[in-house]
């Protein structure tokens, strides 16, 4: 990776907590709470942003639209979260693999 690959994703991820901190106080919570549940057992591509990013569109729509966040997600972020990454390889994964032996396993 270069530095100006570096450089690009800051921006970009400073640029995706500039749209967090403009959603409304709860919004900013249960994104928080979502955020750190999926840098804990999320999918291992997280970090190409594409999910997080999605979130937050899907935030601001219920914002645009009037809803509450749990309107839209429910009252289990846990349980949010397990259903947007179900058909994808997550951290859980990797480390049952490697509790079972399982080197260079393919993805789900």
């Amino acid at each position: 990776m270069g530095i100006q690959e570096i450089i690009q994703g800051k921006k970009q991820w400073r640029a995706h907590l500039t749209r967090v901190r403009a959603l409304p106080p709860d919004y900013q919570i249960v994104y928080k709470e979502i955020q750190r549940y999926l840098f804990k057992v999320g999918p291992v591509d997280l970090p190409d942003g594409q999910l997080l990013s999605g979130i937050v569109d899907f935030f601001e729509e219920g914002v645009a639209a009037g809803k509450g966040v749990l309107e839209l997600i429910g009252n289990d972020v846990a349980a949010f979260c397990d259903d947007l990454v179900k058909d994808s390889r997550t951290h859980a994964d990797v480390s049952q693999d490697s509790l079972r032996g399982e080197h260079g396993t393919a993805g789900k």
